[in-house]
Formats: structure tokens, C-alpha cells, sequence
């Protein structure tokens, strides 16, 4: 039977947020997708879709952004799980990641939501934490910025000099533990620090 994936990259709708630390995971979608001209449809699920295989002879892959606001996402991700019949160690959730610097990538399955209410969502509606996370760090906010605010904001001139790097890394850690297993995408992509 063939494989198949769901990837959800977690984020808010609309262009007043694309372009900020909360919204990295729709960012790392949107570099999947153009991997291979796949195209973001509107889903039945309350979410915006793309299907495909990023490599040829690859994994198939359902991409898809919930059209909820980040706190809301386990709703989509849960309907997203029963449309396609998958179970949830077939869900990888895309997200950004306060507890890892800028820059770096951490790879996970299982375990907690580490308080990001996103994952807590997906978590309470999925029923389970048993799926694979791409944790995509943004790094602390600088001073007494609260956390909130530091996510809902863009990237410093100097990220995003280095934000496609980050952005492919993650797409490319996707395509990794997809076709090769979580354990090698961790091994590739887990750097010092």
C-alpha cells in the first residue's frame, strides 16, 4: 500500500500574518509545495490543501494550512485525519518554536505541546500526541517582550537573510523523515546548541 503523509503547517489566516515567526510552519508549506507545483485548494475540512509527491517516486503528500487562527488548529488537523483515513503517527505538524534559537531545527514524535497552544489544540482534538513535530526555532523574545508578541511579529532584517536557509531545511527534514524515517531526518538536521 502506498504511503501517505499529512503535513500541517501550523499558522493564522491571512496576509496580516504571513510573514511572521507564528506563521513559519505555512512557510515551510508553501516551499514544499513549490518544490513541485503543487497548488493550495480549498478543503472541505476548513482547510487549504495541496497533494502531491514533492519527489518523484516519493511519498504521496497532503499539505495542508488549517484556515483557523493558530489556537484552533486540532479541529481541521482532526477532520484533515479522518478524511484520509490516517492515523496520527502518519501527521507531521510544521511549527515554530519559541525554545529553540532562531536558526535551528529540532525533530520529534510524541510528547507534549511544550505550551504552544497550536500543538495543545491538535493534541486535544487529534486525541493523541503520537505524531511527528518539525519544531522550527524563532528564539526567545529579546528584553521583557511578552512571548505573544515577539511570535505575532516579523522576522528581524538579519533572520530573514537567513530565513529561506531555515525554511528549506525544514522542507527538506519533511522530505526526510517521510521517506527515510524520523531518526534519519534527526540525525541530518539536529545541529549543536
Amino acid at each position: 500500500m502506498e504511503t501517505l503523509w499529512l503535513v500541517v503547517g501550523l499558522g493564522n489566516p491571512g496576509p496580516g500574518y504571513a510573514a511572521t515567526r507564528h506563521n513559519v510552519g505555512q512557510l515551510v508549506l508553501d516551499e514544499l509545495a513549490s518544490r513541485d507545483r503543487l497548488s493550495f485548494k480549498t478543503h472541505k475540512t476548513n482547510a487549504t490543501v495541496a497533494e502531491g509527491r514533492i519527489v518523484p517516486g516519493g511519498p504521496r503528500f497532503v499539505l495542508a494550512k488549517p484556515n483557523t487562527y493558530m489556537n484552533g488548529s486540532g479541529g481541521p488537523v482532526s477532520q484533515l485525519l479522518r478524511f484520509y483515513s490516517l492515523e496520527p503517527s502518519r501527521l507531521i505538524v510544521v511549527q515554530d518554536e519559541l525554545d529553540i534559537p532562531f536558526d535551528t531545527l529540532r525533530l520529534k514524535f510524541g510528547g507534549g505541546h511544550g505550551g504552544h497552544n497550536g500543538v495543545r489544540d491538535v493534541i486535544a482534538e487529534v486525541g493523541s500526541g503520537d505524531f511527528t513535530r518539525v519544531r522550527v526555532g524563532v528564539g526567545r523574545p529579546p528584553g521583557v517582550q511578552a512571548a505573544a508578541d515577539h511570535v505575532l511579529k516579523g522576522f528581524s532584517a538579519a533572520e530573514r537573510k537567513n530565513l529561506p536557509i531555515l525554511v528549506a531545511d525544514a522542507a527538506d527534514a519533511v522530505e526526510r523523515i517521510a521517506a527515510e524515517g524520523l531518526t534519519a531526518a534527526q540525525n541530518r538536521f539536529h545541529t549543536a546548541g
